[in-house]
């Protein structure tokens, strides 16, 4: 894996990291949706970076 892929991978790491902390002090059911969106998109774009399919695609 070349070193660009490895630190936006790394990167995406650190952005679920802090959606996950939102997510955990989420006040409303909305905020919680929209926070789980976007760590399942940050999950998608390592799945990409990696080149591993997405299963659920299907």
């Amino acid at each position: 894996m070349t070193g660009y892929r490895e630190l936006l991978i790394r990167g995406s790491e650190k952005v679920i990291g802090h959606y996950e902390l939102l997510l955990a002090n989420a006040k409303t059911e909305h905020e919680r949706a929209l926070y789980r969106q976007r760590i399942e998109r940050e999950w998608r774009l390592i799945r990409d970076l990696q080149g591993e399919p997405d299963h659920r695609a299907a």
